[in-house]
């Protein structure tokens, strides 16, 4: 080897290791004011769920007080829970939907 030889050794890449987002509940709260039809109609609109999934989650809620809706990153709860509760002020109705952080 002469003194001008490189010695080029393969560098190492290390990728970072991405947590995955942390995922939030939509959750719906039971009210005496807002007609159950309402309130699937709601579901089906913005969490597009079917008629009878609808009124599954409806039912739940209503029995229950409460009902999870769905799961999903942080951004997309906060929007379509907004979103479900301005539909409902924009019909005169206190429907409310909540996120939380899934355990």
């Amino acid at each position: 080897m002469s003194d001008n030889d490189v010695v080029l050794k393969p560098k190492t890449t290390t990728k970072p290791k991405l947590d995955r987002p942390k995922l939030y509940k939509i959750i719906l709260v039971n009210d005496d004011y807002t007609p159950r039809e309402f309130v699937i109609m709601v579901l089906k609109a913005v969490f597009r769920m079917s008629e009878e999934t609808g009124y599954r989650v409806m039912m739940t809620a209503h029995k229950l007080g409460t009902c999870v809706v769905m799961v999903c990153a942080r951004d997309i709860a906060e929007t379509k829970a907004q979103e479900a509760i301005d539909l409902a002020k924009s019909a005169g109705f206190p429907l409310m939907f909540t996120t939380e952080p899934e355990e």
